[in-house]
């Protein structure tokens, strides 16, 4: 068996706010990839306003790096199970992930979630312990963590050798010691770790062309754009190939460009070979999971398999007393108009009419992904009414189930029995309850979705802010017939429009 040994497909993963993006940061300073006079900004790797405004990342991106003669593709992945969707789609572009963990904090719900899928699709793993600069930072018990939970996953033997590099990605340094004195100031420990660990692709370029499309990019002058990884053979600019849609139709079509990611930039390229990550246009209705073969040899790689939808919102033109004097797009159309194209890229979204022109329903993976659309279109300059949130109830074998999921608290021990009461209130059951010895304690229940819907600020003043909650989608399990959640008193959301003085609003309260 051949393999291309000069190149690597890594994706970095971990819950949100352990430095992954910074470190892809790092990782692209340090190697031969930039050259001196590119400026790069903080965590370059989040495109868009939102992203670097909430320091997270929504979309996952490519990009490559060049270490010692060898090509490193990075894909760096969201950590909300919110995005879910581009996370699974990810793993099938891979040969390995770099898991990173928060020195202090350890493992959290969404690296549950993450290196779950990873570990299905039988990675290779490196963890990198991040943060070790931190004053309260505990590398070893955080290690055994990390070995419970690839155990808990049932990760298999080869997995659970995994090799662990010790860094702090803000200041540029790595080791494989877990004393942060032995710190130093280089990324070659986590460079060479992954040439060693991480297998190198097969190399059949000589085999019939299969490219399978993970994500999608839009672009006005070349339409939509396919990004993924070669699996078999060589495709070339000008090439006539084959399109194998997801409902078994074909579509013929030539490739008119393709590119390559390097750095930041994406170049044009003439060909690519089996193992490489690119983007190919020139297929107007190319949709995730679709194949692209030769016209003589069509053979599709399996579905990729994605989540469904757990929550739905009803979006509506916007028919109240104050429209029309915030946005520019007012109108039915121009509202559906900019959901269809958000359908282009969004794969993990789905939208439905309903009996009226005026409103639909939109289903999305969580609270998160469908407020960030909203967010989105209301930068856009979109007017739209929302409805309040509902769960996705589905019937499974004939049972009626619901949406499930998994919530891990940290708290200090004064706040449990109030944080206890409450998510039992709404049919929460405890998994675990674990203590520290700094009078934190760690609770995981699991709560029907319905239950969480606004129950966030609850928990905030309950814990007086010192609580922090993290959940994350679990599994579908049957009903509870019970009314579960929502307010205790309505909102009030606006009486008049006009200026507001502390004594107009204390009847409010």
């Amino acid at each position: 068996m051949k393999l291309r040994n000069d190149i690597r497909n890594i994706a970095i993963i971990a819950h949100v706010d352990h430095g992954k993006t910074t470190l892809v940061d790092e990782l692209l300073k340090q190697s031969d990839t930039l050259d001196a006079r590119t400026e790069l900004s903080e965590r370059a790797m989040d495109s868009n306003d939102i992203e670097r405004e909430r320091g997270i990342t929504i979309l996952a991106k490519n990009t490559a790096v060049q270490y010692k003669g060898t090509r490193i593709n990075i894909m760096d992945t969201p950590g909300h199970a919110d995005f879910g969707g581009e996370v699974e789609r990810i793993m099938k572009m891979v040969d390995g992930v770099v898991l990173v963990v928060d020195a202090y904090e350890g493992t959290m719900p969404q690296t549950r979630f993450v290196l779950k899928k990873a570990l299905e699709q039988h990675l290779t793993p490196i963890v990198v312990v991040n943060k070790i600069d931190r004053d309260a930072a505990r590398p070893e018990e955080v290690v055994d963590e990390v070995l419970e939970l690839f155990i808990e996953l049932g990760a298999d033997d080869d997995q659970l050798e995994f090799p662990v590099v010790y860094a702090s990605a803000l200041n540029g340094t790595s080791s494989m010691s877990d004393n942060p004195a032995d710190q130093e100031p280089t990324m070659d420990y986590l460079f060479d770790t992954i040439i060693e660990h991480i297998p190198a692709p097969i190399d059949n370029s000589d085999e019939p062309l299969q490219f399978q499309v993970s994500l999608l990019d839009y672009n006005d002058y070349v339409g939509r754009i396919g990004i993924g990884r070669v699996f078999r053979g060589t495709v070339k600019v000008g090439d006539q190939v084959s399109l194998l849609k997801l409902d078994g139709t074909k579509k013929n079509f030539r490739v008119t460009k393709l590119f390559g990611f390097f750095g930041l930039n994406r170049l044009e390229i003439n060909e690519a070979k089996a193992g490489d990550l690119i983007a190919v246009s020139g297929m107007e209705d190319i949709f995730v999971g679709e194949t692209v073969t030769p016209v003589d040899a069509q053979e599709s790689l399996p579905v990729l398999h994605i989540d469904e939808p757990t929550l739905q919102m009803t979006f509506l033109t916007n028919n109240s007393p104050f429209a029309g004097r915030e946005g520019k797009f007012v109108t039915a159309r121009k509202i559906e108009e900019r959901l269809m194209r958000e359908l282009q890229t969004d794969v993990s979204l789905k939208v439905e009419p309903t009996d009226s022109p005026d409103a639909w329903i939109v289903s999305g993976r969580g609270e998160l992904h469908l407020s960030i659309l909203i967010e989105n279109m209301r930068r856009e300059g979109y007017e739209l009414q929302v409805s309040r949130p509902e769960v996705i109830i589905k019937e499974i074998d004939g049972v009626k189930c619901e949406p499930f999921e998994r919530v891990q608290i940290d708290t200090p021990e004064e706040y449990m029995g109030s944080i206890i009461e409450s998510l039992s209130n709404r049919k929460g059951e405890m998994q675990d309850m674990q203590h520290s010895e700094n009078g934190q304690v760690r609770i995981v229940f699991l709560v029907p979705a319905r239950g969480l819907l606004g129950y966030t600020t609850e928990f905030l003043s309950m814990t007086r802010g010192y609580g922090i909650m993290n959940h994350t989608f679990d599994q579908y399990l049957p009903y509870i017939a019970a009314n579960i959640g929502g307010r205790r008193n309505g909102a009030l959301v606006s009486t008049d429009t006009g200026k507001s003085t502390t004594y107009g609003i204390m009847g409010v309260e």
